[in-house]
C-alpha cells in the first residue's frame, strides 16, 4: 500500500514562522512534523510515501531526500506555486499513487489514531465504496463539524456532525471524473456519500490540527511529555 502526505499549502495562519520554513517541517518535541507521520507510517508497515510540494517545496525535498535515512521511499508530486488544492493535488499525483486504494494524511495535523487499522481495513474494503473516513470530535475552529455518521457509513448533512481528521483511505476512482487544476475534496467525498459509496468512523482519541501557533504550543506541551506517543 501507498501513502501520500499532503504537504504543499502556504499555512497562513502560521505566519511569520511559515514565510521561510514550509509548515510540515516546523518542529514539534524536537521533531518535524512531517517525520511524525512518516514514522506512524512506517510504524503501520506503509513504506512507499509520496509527498505533494508547494509553498517552498524545495525545502521538503531537501529535508526528506528520498526517504532512506527515514527507512522509507519517498516520491515527489510538484505542483509549483499556487498548490492545486487538496483534491487538485491528489489528481495530479494519482500517476504516482497507482491503481489501488492508498493512505492520505494532511501534512498539518496530529493524531494517535493507529494506522494499522486503515492498513488491515484495505482487505475489507467493499470495491463499491470510494473512501474511508476517520472522523473526531468538533474542536473550537469547527465547532459545526464536516460530516454525519450513521451506522459506519458517512452522511453529507446531519443534525450531529464531527470533523474529517485528515486521515483516510481513497481509493483512485474517487477523481474519475475530475479535470486537472486546482480543486477541493470535500464536495468530491459529499458527492460520494450521497451516493452511499463512503465509510467512516469516529475516533475518540487525540486529535489536533496544527494550523496556529496556539495549537502548536498545545500539541508540543503534549508530546513533550509523552514523546513515545505515535504520529
Amino acid at each position: 500500500m501507498k501513502a501520500m502526505i499532503l504537504a504543499a499549502g502556504r499555512g497562513e495562519r502560521m505566519r511569520p514562522i511559515t514565510d521561510v520554513t514550509p509548515k510540515p517541517l516546523i518542529p514539534v518535541a524536537g521533531k518535524p512534523l512531517i517525520e511524525w507521520h512518516i514514522s506512524a507510517l512506517k510504524a503501520a508497515g506503509v513504506s512507499d510515501i509520496v509527498v505533494n510540494l508547494g509553498w517552498l517545496g524545495e525545502r521538503l525535498r531537501e529535508h526528506l531526500g528520498d526517504g532512506s535515512v527515514f527507512g522509507v521511499s519517498i516520491a515527489y508530486a510538484e505542483e509549483g506555486w499556487p498548490a492545486l488544492e487538496t483534491g487538485g493535488g491528489i489528481h495530479h499525483a494519482l500517476p504516482l499513487l497507482g491503481a489501488a486504494p492508498f493512505l492520505l494524511l494532511n501534512g498539518d495535523v496530529w493524531t494517535d489514531y493507529p494506522l494499522a487499522q486503515l492498513v488491515d481495513r484495505d482487505g475489507n474494503f467493499p470495491e463499491s465504496d470510494l473512501a474511508h473516513l476517520i472522523l473526531v470530535a468538533n474542536p473550537a475552529h469547527n465547532l459545526r463539524g464536516d460530516f454525519g455518521l450513521a451506522g459506519g457509513r458517512l452522511i453529507p448533512a446531519c443534525a450531529e456532525s464531527f470533523t474529517f481528521s485528515g486521515l483516510s483511505l481513497l481509493r483512485p476512482e474517487l477523481f474519475a471524473d475530475c479535470a486537472p487544476g486546482a480543486f477541493p475534496l470535500a464536495p468530491l467525498l459529499r458527492d460520494a456519500a450521497i451516493r452511499g459509496r463512503v465509510s467512516a468512523e469516529f475516533h475518540d482519541g487525540r486529535w489536533s490540527d496544527v494550523g496556529t501557533p496556539e495549537r502548536l504550543a498545545a500539541i508540543e506541551t503534549l508530546l513533550s511529555s509523552a514523546p513515545e506517543q505515535p504520529a
